[in-house]
């Protein structure tokens, strides 16, 4: 028997970054995770491999069109598609490695095995060779995370027919890939396959990409993966996968019903999205209450129902974000210590890690549109701006939503090189309350690409300079 004050079961973003701010505060702490290694799908399968692989894309997709339009002259480059997916695991390792690390300086115990809730304070852990032990604790902490979603009918099978995890592990470029869902993690994925010489087709059930996004922002940020490229099908769904030859047809309908047709593909990527993972915790028989998507529910301060068991990150409601989770786990530490923490759900930003990349925080037009909030908007596109012209990456635009009273920003959304890192200003105005007037008139360094966000301020506030 070993004495916590808290048991986080799960180690991605939210659950390790929990289980190290409640060691910082003085919590005696230990962590269960299934896993070989630590960081969940996130660092392992997810968010961290993926960048690794889309960075390294987007050099051969730069060498190969890109360079000579700035005065070099390379030799056409050669894929070393082994050697990339070596550069992938290296990266891997690094984070996972620097996570183990982290457990060890923060004095936290790491439980390797399946976590169970056998009752109030009682977490169970099984290890590979099938021997249990009880780790007892005043608190337990279920971030869990999530797992691919199904398609009914179709078997993943992550050989051929591929999940998010499967397709950062392919030994070839296919010759055509076809990406049921055009959302994050598919335009992401699609994306690399795209630049390393795929025939890309992305078929989505919605009459747009990226759900959610700001509308503007989807149809032109498709409109440029078009132009990379890249082929969509939207009000379309996928109703059957099978094997013919060495390669698959693929059967897409409307999504409003209507004539089917097949596409042949080489592999296909079922990337509709993810659902909570709860699967094996114990939770019934803990008696811990899920809503109607399978989520677990929880009040303001991350607590379940029953006293002592709370949850963060992708197993509740909100959005499947790795920085989400990691701001719910800070809060939820803060709280057991007697602190009070607390995360802003109307400043959570979203970053699509593309070519440009796309990023956005705070309300879409449409949802104020729905909300009847009186508005006005400010917009600069990249191609006025000096430093993008430098270097060649014009495409995109920002855009700032600001309350048509009170000045006060609701949202900013960019589709550009750099998107995701210049969000954070508008996320930090945000915080504070800002106005596009307070973003209009602080300083910007020049030439960047950041004045286009200040640009865009200037528009909601009075007029751009530039434009």
């Amino acid at each position: 028997m070993s004495q916590y004050d808290l048991v986080v079961i799960g180690t991605g973003p939210g659950g390790y970054v929990c289980a190290i701010k409640a060691a910082q505060l003085g919590l005696k702490t230990a962590v269960v995770e299934k896993r070989a290694t630590l960081g969940g799908t996130c660092l392992n399968i997810g968010c961290i491999p993926s960048k690794a692989l889309l960075h390294a894309s987007e050099m051969f997709e730069e060498a190969g069109h890109g360079f000579e339009k700035l005065g070099i002259k390379v030799s056409k480059p050669k894929l070393d598609l082994p050697a990339m997916m070596e550069h992938k695991t290296g990266v891997v390792d690094a984070n996972v490695n620097g996570v183990s690390f982290l457990m060890k300086k923060n004095k936290i115990d790491v439980h390797t095995g399946t976590g169970k809730i056998l009752e109030k304070g009682k977490v169970e852990v099984t290890d590979a060779d099938g021997k249990a032990t009880v780790l007892e604790t005043k608190n337990i902490v279920i971030a869990t995370g999530s797992d691919v979603m199904p398609l009914p009918g179709v078997e993943i099978d992550e050989k051929q027919v591929v999940s998010s995890t499967g397709a950062l592990e392919l030994d070839k470029v296919p010759g055509k890939l076809v990406v049921v869902g055009g959302g994050v993690i598919g335009l992401e994925l699609g994306s690399v396959w795209n630049r390393l010489g795929s025939e890309v087709t992305v078929v989505e059930f919605m009459d747009k990409i990226l759900g959610p996004m700001d509308g503007d922002v989807s149809k032109n940020f498709q409109r440029m993966l078009k132009k990379q490229g890249m082929e969509f099908k939207l009000s379309s769904k996928v109703t059957g996968v099978e094997k013919k030859g060495k390669g698959l047809a693929v059967t897409v309908e409307p999504a409003k019903g209507g004539d089917a047709q097949v596409i042949e593909a080489d592999i296909v990527l079922v990337a509709i999205g993810r659902r909570p993972y709860t699967e094996g915790l114990g939770l019934d028989k803990a008696g811990v209450t899920l809503d109607e998507r399978g989520r677990v529910k929880i009040d303001t301060h991350y607590k379940t129902n029953v006293d002592g068991i709370y949850a963060i990150g992708d197993v509740v409601a909100g959005p499947m974000l790795a920085h989400k989770a990691e701001d719910e786990g800070v809060a939820l530490a803060e709280i057991l210590a007697g602190q009070a923490g607390h995360v802003n759900y109307d400043v959570i930003p979203g970053v699509v890690y593309t070519q440009p990349e796309v990023a956005s925080v705070g309300k879409t037009e449409e949802e104020l549109k729905a909300a009847g909030v009186e508005y006005k908007t400010g917009k600069f596109a990249f191609s006025a701006n000096g430093r993008a012209r430098a270097m060649n990456k014009t495409d995109g635009f920002a855009k700032v939503l600001a309350d048509a009273k009170t000045d006060r920003v609701l949202g900013v959304h960019i589709v550009g090189f750099g998107a995701g890192e210049m969000i954070h200003e508008a996320a930090v105005l945000m915080e504070f309350g800002g106005s596009s007037e307070d973003l209009a008139r602080t300083c910007h360094a020049h030439p960047t690409m950041s004045e286009a966000v200040k640009e865009a301020a200037l528009g909601a506030f009075a007029k751009s300079i530039h434009s």
